[in-house]
């Protein structure tokens, strides 16, 4: 799944900021990104904390860049650029603390283009990594909101399986419209995936067998796709075995262009979302990859902080192919 976006992003050596640049899964997996030539990482911390904890795990940091906030030399225009920004909100020296955090500092770095994405919450919360991006990178124009999404992949006898899986880890109860903002988003998404997206609007009804508030908003949501000019197929609402086997959309939805061969699933809400991806994940063996965050103006991704160098190995290079 990853040689595609690996071949390319050799090509382009973006670069990426890691903003827990003493953690040793962090200083594993950028090692390795450098070593292998598929981006070029900045490691924020003490140089010599940075590299101290380096030696101990035997992970080398050498023609790796490392930046210590608290001794950066740019530090009076980034403060400037960021008061700019939060302008009535926060005052200069505010935000002069603001940055001496690693989460803010290296949202700044991707703002004023010195970098290409951000990848961070190794230690830090998922609201620690989103807040920051929120109000600095914000979102795209057009969009209200940051979502996520989870990509599942396997292989098996038959060949490979891709699966998209929205919203998954931010939006609690989204309203019809985010919904659409989410389809729309996790489509793109998919695309960086080589995944040609059909987007299966889930429900525990399909198109009209069950009554309910929460059907009413995916209906709805979905009628709002079908009217915009996509250039995915997308339907619902449909209950997941309509969406996902072909015999049963046979039976329940026989005249749907995505019945029985969705790809890509929105869920109704974070509850069902979260405990589908996670049944998937352990159940279906799948391999989880995420979250990815979507909807903002630069690639910045959050990892959990349970995560080993190999997650944080292929969600850096999944960060630095959204851009």
């Amino acid at each position: 799944m990853f040689e595609p976006m690996i071949a390319l992003l050799k090509k382009q050596q973006r670069k990426l900021v890691f903003t827990e640049g003493s953690d040793p899964r962090i200083l594993e997996a950028a090692s390795l990104l450098n070593k292998d030539g598929i981006l070029v990482p900045v490691l924020l911390g003490n140089r010599s904390e940075v590299e101290a904890a380096a030696q101990d795990i035997g992970w080398p940091v050498e023609g790796i860049e490392i930046i210590d906030p608290l001794t950066y030399a740019g530090i009076d225009r980034m403060t400037a650029e960021l008061f700019a920004l939060r302008k009535g909100k926060v005052d200069e020296a505010a935000c002069r603390t603001l940055l001496a955090k690693a989460n803010y500092f290296g949202i700044m770095l991707v703002k004023m283009g010195y970098a290409d994405g951000l990848l961070g919450g190794a230690t830090y919360s998922t609201a620690d990594t989103v807040r920051p991006a929120l109000q600095i990178i914000k979102t795209k124009p057009g969009n209200k909101l940051v979502s996520s999404c989870f990509v599942l992949h396997r292989s098996t006898p038959d060949g490979e399986e891709t699966y998209l899986m929205a919203d998954c880890a931010i939006n609690v109860k989204p309203t019809e419209d985010e919904l659409v903002e989410i389809a729309v988003e996790t489509a793109r998404t998919a695309r960086c995936f080589a995944v040609d997206p059909k987007v299966a609007m889930l429900s525990y009804s399909t198109l009209g067998s069950g009554q309910g508030e929460t059907v009413d908003i995916i209906r709805n949501a979905a009628e709002k796709l079908k009217a915009m000019s996509l250039d995915f197929p997308v339907d619902g609402e449909l209950q997941f075995d309509a969406a996902f086997s072909p015999d049963v959309a046979k039976t329940k939805a026989f005249d749907s262009r995505v019945a029985g061969q969705a790809n890509t699933f929105i869920f109704p809400d974070l509850n069902s979302g979260n405990i589908s991806y996670k049944i998937a994940q352990r159940l279906g063996k799948f391999d989880a990859f995420g979250p990815i965050l979507q909807g903002l103006n630069a690639p910045v991704n959050d990892l959990s902080r349970g995560c080993n160098a190999e997650e944080v190995y292929r969600m850096g290079i999944i960060t630095a192919a959204l851009k």
